[in-house]
C-alpha cells in the first residue's frame, strides 16, 4: 500500500471493503464508520460508496493491489457516469500483484511485458484465449492473474500449451503466491514443469519470454544492455 493510501484511510469518514481485504488493514479502521461485504459483491460496494458521497460523506473505497488493475476504480466510473454523478472521485494509485511478484523474482519485468487474467467470469474464454495466443506469439514476458480456482482448472492447462507453441519448453516460469504476506510463496521452474507446481487464485504466473534467464534462484529479463554496451 503506497504512503498516499495510508493518508486517505486515515482522513474518511467510511471505508468500505471486502472483508478480506479490511482484515489486512485492522490499524486504518479505528475509529471509522466500516462497511463490510463478502465476494462477489462489488457492484453493490461501489453503488453503496457512491450513494453515501452524495450525501456529504468522505468515503474510501478499499480494494487489492492497485485499484486501476483488475479492480474498482473503473467500475466506479461506470456507475458514476449512468447517474453523472456530482461526487469528486480520486484514485489513489497502489502496488499491483505485478510489481510484489516480480520483486520478489528478481527483475522478469525489465523488458515488454502483457498481463492476462484468465478469469472467465467478465471476459469470454475464447477473448482470453486470442489475447494469450497473441502474447505468446509477440514474445511478451507475460503475467497471468487469477490462474485457477477450485472449480476453473482448465484454463492453465490450455494457457501452458499455448506458450509451448511458441516458447522453449525451458522458458523460466515465476510463481508468486499471496505476495508480502504471511503465507507468501515463491517458486521459479520452467515452462514444461509449471503445472507441476502448486497454483491458486492467490498466485500469479509470470512467464519469460526468449530472453529470460534464471540465475540464483532468480528470474532476470534484460532490457538489452549486453548488446548497446560493453558490460
Amino acid at each position: 500500500m503506497t504512503f498516499a493510501a495510508g493518508e486517505v484511510l486515515h482522513s474518511v469518514d467510511i471505508i468500505i471493503g471486502y472483508r478480506t481485504y479490511l482484515d489486512l488493514i485492522p490499524s486504518y479502521l479505528e475509529g471509522k464508520e466500516v462497511i463490510s461485504s463478502e465476494m462477489m459483491k462489488e457492484v453493490d460496494r461501489c453503488r453503496n460508496a457512491l450513494e453515501l458521497v452524495e450525501t456529504g460523506k468522505n468515503v474510501a473505497l478499499v480494494c487489492g493491489g492497485d485499484p486501476g488493475i483488475y479492480a474498482m476504480a473503473g467500475l466506479v466510473f461506470e456507475l458514476a457516469r449512468q447517474n453523472d454523478h456530482p461526487g469528486n472521485i480520486e484514485v489513489i494509485p497502489g502496488l499491483a500483484a505485478i510489481n510484489s511478484c516480480a520483486a520478489r523474482l528478481g527483475a522478469p519485468l525489465m523488458h515488454d511485458f502483457a498481463a492476462v487474467s484468465l478469469s472467465d467470469l467478465l471476459t469470454p474464454w475464447d477473448l482470453i484465449e486470442k489475447r494469450l495466443t497473441a502474447v505468446a506469439m509477440a514474445d511478451f514476458v507475460t503475467a497471468i492473474y487469477n490462474p485457477k480456482s477450485k472449480k476453473r482448472t482448465d484454463q492453465i492447462v490450455r494457457s501452458q500449451e499455448i506458450f509451448l507453441e511458441y516458447r522453449k519448453e525451458t522458458t523460466p516460469v515465476g510463481i508468486v503466491t499471496a505476495a508480502t504476506r504471511e503465507n507468501e510463496r515463491v517458486v521459479i521452474t520452467t515452462l514444461e514443469k509449471m503445472l507441476e507446481c502448486e497454483i491458486t487464485m492467490q498466485s500469479t504466473v509470470i512467464i519469460g519470454n526468449s530472453s529470460t534467464f534464471s540465475w540464483r534462484d532468480l528470474m532476470i529479463t534484460p532490457r538489452g544492455y549486453a548488446g548497446k554496451y560493453s558490460l
